[in-house]
């Protein structure tokens, strides 16, 4: 990272591309317009082994749970199980009925989860032109919840960038180019599409399970670093979905500038590009390798929650 000061989002962004508008004023599922039926039914065809992957992570997993720095993981507390009977003042049902009962206190984004459009933003603005004043007390405008009403079917093309780059997993800070989707998508003998749903795996969270909290020392994620032609890319190839293995889908700290997470706001604040985050590839990634099949039916459907920033998900990919 060089020593120049860092650039505000709204000067670095000032001649980025923008759909606000494109699908009109009142719009909140942004890219997501380009899966219509065409779209669903070629997906749809492309199902022909009848295997499925279902590529959320665990959830209070015994050996962590990664998440944001500054977040917690989910805490699972059991209310009601066999114990529940052993006191005198347990509950009666006819016919002697017993069961368990559980809770989770959890950060909506603490798991494999979509961000809403309206998740982040700068200068007063969110995705849309909306205020982001809207999202006081609860995002009112571009929640999650729209997102989850219409749901997410396509053509989804796994690129594996860590088997691409002889790795186990990237390395922190490690950052790759569109160029660098392109040459993995080539070498893997998939053509990438207007309209894919693009899936990229560094591997990068074995690093939490190899090393507990020490991962999150000098925390930078690897991943997708912003520059003008790669947001053009995203923009001519009208992509609909960015769905990645890590915590926040692009390198945390952009090398060339220091800003933080600038495709968050060039990708998903000003194209509306959904972004999907901590998926668990690696049963998906061992198939494709082995088989030779990139291309798959992509489908999710983040649970509906009012005014969310975000939701959890557990994606199912169909080959």
């Amino acid at each position: 990272m060089n020593d120049a000061p860092v650039p505000a989002l709204g000067e670095l962004l000032k001649d980025a591309p923008s759909n606000w508008g494109k699908w009109g004023e009142d719009d909140e599922v942004g890219g997501l317009n380009y899966l219509g039926p065409e779209q669903v039914l070629a997906a749809v065809g492309l199902v022909r082994q009848g295997k499925t992957f279902c590529i959320q992570r665990l959830i209070g997993d015994p050996n962590g749970d990664p998440v944001w720095p500054g977040r917690k993981p989910a805490v699972r507390t059991q209310i009601m199980d066999e114990a529940t009977w052993d006191a005198d003042d347990a509950p009666a049902f006819p016919g002697g009925l017993h069961y368990a009962d559980d809770m989770i206190n959890a950060f909506l984004q603490g798991s494999t989860q979509y961000d809403a459009l309206g998740h982040v933003w700068f200068d007063g603005q969110m995705w849309n032109g909306y205020d982001a004043r809207t999202s006081v007390g609860g995002m009112d405008k571009a929640s999650v919840e729209p997102i989850a009403q219409k749901g997410v079917v396509g053509r989804g093309v796994l690129l594996d960038m860590a088997r691409f780059r002889g790795k186990t997993y990237l390395d922190s800070a490690e950052t790759f180019t569109h160029e660098d989707l392109l040459a993995c998508a080539e070498s893997q003998g998939v053509e990438l599409r207007k309209r894919d749903i693009i899936v990229i795996r560094t591997n990068y969270l074995q690093r939490f399970f190899e090393l507990g909290d020490t991962f999150y020392e000098g925390f930078c994620e690897p991943g997708l670093v912003y520059s003008p032609e790669l947001v053009q890319w995203f923009q001519d190839m009208e992509i609909p979905n960015l769905v990645t293995d890590t915590i926040a889908n692009e390198v945390t700290f952009d090398p060339n500038t220091g800003v933080a997470l600038t495709l968050h706001n060039a990708l998903m604040r000003n194209l509306g590009v959904t972004f999907t985050e901590i998926v668990d590839l690696e049963a998906l990634a061992a198939d494709c390798a082995d088989d030779g099949t990139y291309e798959f039916c992509y489908t999710a459907a983040p649970i509906k929650v009012a005014q969310g920033s975000g939701a959890p998900v557990n994606p199912v990919v169909l080959k």
